[in-house]
C-alpha cells in the first residue's frame, strides 16, 4: 500500500472521529451525566468519558459525584494514553483530597501513568531495549510507587506496586551499567568506575551489581589502581563466580582495547603503518618544516654543495625549526 493511501485513510479516520463527537446536552442532570460517563468507560470510549467527567466536575463542583468524577478522570486519561494529563489529574486529586478513602488509588494510577509513559507505539511492536532509554519516567514511577507502599502499606494496590518497583529498580541499575560501558569506550575510566560503584552501593540485590563490580575492576586496571582493582575482582569472584567477565577464574575485560591505528593501516593489515608517536617536545608541524628543509637541501646541485670553500659543520640537533625554515638567516 502506498504512503498516499495510508495518509488518505488516516485523514478519513480523523475526520470521522471528529464528526462523531456529538455536542454535550447542557440540560443533563448530574446523575445522567455521571451515568453516561460510566457507560463510555464500560465501552472503552475514554475520550468521550473524559469530556463528560470534566463537564460533570465543572457543572456540579459540589455535587455527590464530584470527587468520584475527579478520581475516574485520572483513569480515563490513563486509558486514553494521556500520561501527563493522568499524572496532573492524580496530583490535583491528592492535593484536594489527601484524606480520601481512595487516595491510594490516585497514587497507584500516578505511578502507572509514569510506568507506561515510555511505552510508545514503536516499543509495542519492536524489541526495543528499555534499559538504554532515558530513565526519567522510570525513576518517577519508582518514586511514586514508593510513596504508595510507604504511606499505604496495606493498600490493595501495594503488592502490584512492589512488583513493579523490582522491575524498575533492575531497569535503572542496568541503565547505569550502559552509561558506565559508554564511559569505558571513551576512556573516561574515572567516570566509569564511579558509575560501577554507584550501582554496587545503591542497587543491591539487582542483577547489575556483578556488572558494576566488573566495570570497577576494569576501570581500576586501566587507572593502574592495583589495590582497588584486586579488591573489586575478589568481590566479583566471591559473589558472582559465573559472571561473563570471568573465565576459569581469570578476569577478561568486556571492553576490548581500541585499535588506534589509521584506516589505511587497518585495511593493509599493518603493512602500511602511520607515523610513530611523536617524541616529547615535537609536533607534526615542526617535523614537516624539517622535512621541507631537507628536501630543499637535497635539490641543491652537487657541484654547489661541494664547492671550493668548505663551510663549517653545524650541529643540526642544536638548531630550532625556525632556524631550519629561514636557512639560518636569523640565527
Amino acid at each position: 500500500m502506498q504512503v498516499k493511501h495510508l495518509l488518505l485513510i488516516a485523514i478519513l479516520a480523523l475526520t470521522a472521529a471528529c464528526s462523531s463527537k456529538e455536542p454535550l446536552d447542557e440540560n443533563l442532570s448530574e446523575t445522567e451525566l455521571y451515568q453516561q460517563a460510566q457507560l463510555d468507560l464500560d465501552n472503552n470510549s475514554y475520550s468521550s468519558a473524559v469530556t463528560k467527567l470534566k463537564a460533570l466536575e465543572s457543572r456540579y463542583p459540589f455535587g455527590r459525584y464530584a470527587e468520584q468524577a475527579q478520581l475516574e478522570l485520572i483513569y480515563a486519561h490513563y486509558k486514553n494514553s494521556e500520561p501527563e494529563a493522568a499524572r496532573a489529574a492524580a496530583e490535583r486529586f491528592i492535593r484536594l483530597h489527601p484524606q480520601h478513602a481512595n487516595v491510594d488509588y490516585a497514587y497507584y494510577l500516578k505511578g502507572l501513568a509514569s510506568f507506561d509513559q515510555d511505552v510508545g507505539l514503536l516499543s509495542r511492536f519492536l524489541p526495543l531495549d528499555m534499559t538504554k532509554r532515558d530513565p526519567g519516567a522510570a525513576r518517577d514511577s519508582y518514586n511514586e510507587f514508593a510513596q504508595l507502599t510507604s504511606r499505604y502499606p496495606t493498600s490493595r494496590y501495594a503488592p502490584d506496586a512492589k512488583q513493579r518497583m523490582i522491575y524498575l529498580r533492575n531497569l535503572l541499575a542496568a541503565y547505569e551499567i550502559h552509561v558506565a560501558h559508554y564511559y569505558m569506550t571513551r576512556h573516561a575510566y574515572v567516570a566509569a568506575a564511579n558509575r560501577g560503584r554507584y550501582v554496587v552501593e545503591n542497587f543491591q540485590e539487582t542483577p547489575a551489581v556483578g556488572d558494576g563490580l566488573a566495570v570497577m575492576t576494569e576501570a581500576y586496571q586501566h587507572l593502574t589502581l592495583t589495590e582497588l582493582a584486586n579488591t573489586s575482582l575478589e568481590t566479583l569472584k566471591l559473589n558472582y563466580p559465573d559472571h561473563p567477565s570471568l573465565e576459569d577464574g581469570q578476569f577478561v575485560p568486556l571492553e576490548e582495547e581500541e585499535d588506534n591505528r589509521s584506516w589505511l593501516a587497518k585495511m593493509t593489515l599493518g603493512l602500511i603503518e602511520t607515523d610513530a608517536p611523536l617524541p616529547p617536545g615535537e609536533t607534526r608541524a615542526s617535523q614537516d618544516v624539517e622535512r621541507q628543509y631537507q628536501d630543499a637541501q637535497d635539490q641543491i646541485p652537487k657541484e654547489i654543495r661541494e664547492g671550493a670553500v668548505e663551510e663549517p659543520e653545524v650541529e643540526s640537533d642544536d638548531r630550532s625549526w625556525f632556524s631550519y625554515m629561514t636557512f639560518g638567516v636569523f640565527d
